[in-house]
C-alpha cells in the first residue's frame, strides 16, 4: 500500500518523530529523518533502521525554523527518492512563562519551529505532490491545538495555528488526491517528558509516580500516557488509501483530554 512511497519527517531523531519514521520505514516507505544529535548517533541509527526494513534512511541537518533549509530538505528528499509522497511536520519547541514575563525572542522561536516551518514545508512538498496527484501531510499538533493550557501561549498559539492551516490545504488540495490532517496527542512518554517528569520531581520534592499521575498526568483522564507506537499507528494509517476521505480532521489522541 504504501511500498515504495517517500516521506519527510521533522525533528525525527528522538521522540515521536523517531517512532513516525521507524513505523513508515517498516512498512516499505523510504524516510529523509531531520533533526540536530550526535552525528555518530544519527548515522547509526541510520544504518541500524537501513539494515532492519530494506529501505532508504537518510538524514538532512535543516534547521526548520528558516525557510530557506526547509525549501532544501524537501529538495534534497525530492533528489533523492524522486519524490516526497508524505510529509510529517513533527519538529517542535516548549517554553513555559507568564505572558508578561515570555521574551520576544522565545515566542518567535516557537513559532518559527512549529508554525512556520509546517508552512513552509508544506509549501515546498506542494507543488510535486499535485504533479503526482497523491500526497499526505500530517501536522503532528498536540491536544494543545484543541485547549489551552497557563503559562503556554506561544506553543498554544502556534498549535491552534497549525490545526487552521491543516483545515485550509486541506480545502485547498480537496480535489487533487491530497490530504492533510492533524494529530493531537496528549502527553507522550518520551526523552522530552522524562525529564520534565525528573524536574518536576525535585521541584515539589515528588516521588516519581505522584508527579506522573498528580502534575504531568493531571488533565488526562486515562491517567496513563499515550505511546509513541499508538501515534505512529495512526499517522500511518492516515497515509494508507483507507483513509483518502479523511482530510482537513484533527485528530485526538490524548487520554480523554479533549473530551472535558
Amino acid at each position: 500500500m504504501l511500498k515504495n512511497r517517500s516521506a519527510v519527517v521533522t525533528g525525527s531523531t528522538s521522540g515521536i518523530g523517531l517512532g513516525i519514521a521507524r513505523a513508515f520505514a517498516r512498512v516499505g516507505v523510504n524516510v529523509m529523518l531531520n533533526g540536530f544529535g550526535d552525528a555518530p548517533t544519527i548515522v547509526k541509527l541510520q544504518s541500524e533502521l537501513a539494515a532492519e526494513t530494506g529501505v532508504q534512511i537518510l538524514h538532512h541537518p535543516a534547521d526548520v525554523s528558516k525557510a530557506d533549509q526547509v525549501a532544501a530538505l524537501i529538495k534534497a528528499a525530492e533528489t533523492a527518492f524522486g519524490s516526497v509522497d508524505i510529509l510529517i511536520n513533527n519538529a517542535g519547541i516548549q517554553h513555559v512563562s507568564p505572558i508578561e514575563e515570555f521574551t520576544d525572542e522565545r515566542w518567535s522561536a516557537v513559532q518559527n519551529i512549529i508554525l512556520n516551518s509546517s508552512f513552509h514545508a508544506i509549501k515546498a512538498a506542494l507543488p510535486g505532490m499535485k504533479a503526482r496527484n497523491w500526497g499526505r501531510i500530517i501536522n503532528l499538533v498536540s491536544v494543545h491545538g484543541l485547549v489551552a493550557s497557563p503559562f503556554k501561549s506561544a506553543y498554544v498559539t502556534a498549535k491552534h495555528g497549525q490545526i487552521g492551516l491543516t483545515k485550509t490545504v486541506a480545502l485547498e488540495v480537496a480535489e487533487t488526491g491530497i490530504t492533510c490532517n492533524a494529530i493531537c496527542p496528549g502527553y507522550v512518554r518520551t526523552p522530552l517528558v522524562e525529564g520534565q517528569i525528573e524536574a518536576q520531581a525535585k521541584a515539589h520534592n515528588l516521588p516519581h509516580d505522584r508527579v506522573i499521575r498528580e502534575v504531568i498526568l493531571a488533565a488526562q483522564p486515562t491517567k496513563r500516557f499515550v505511546e509513541i507506537d499508538d501515534v505512529a499507528a495512526l499517522a500511518v494509517f492516515l497515509c494508507g488509501d483507507a483513509a483518502g476521505s479523511i482530510t482537513g480532521a484533527s485528530i485526538p489522541i490524548d487520554g480523554g483530554w479533549s473530551a472535558r
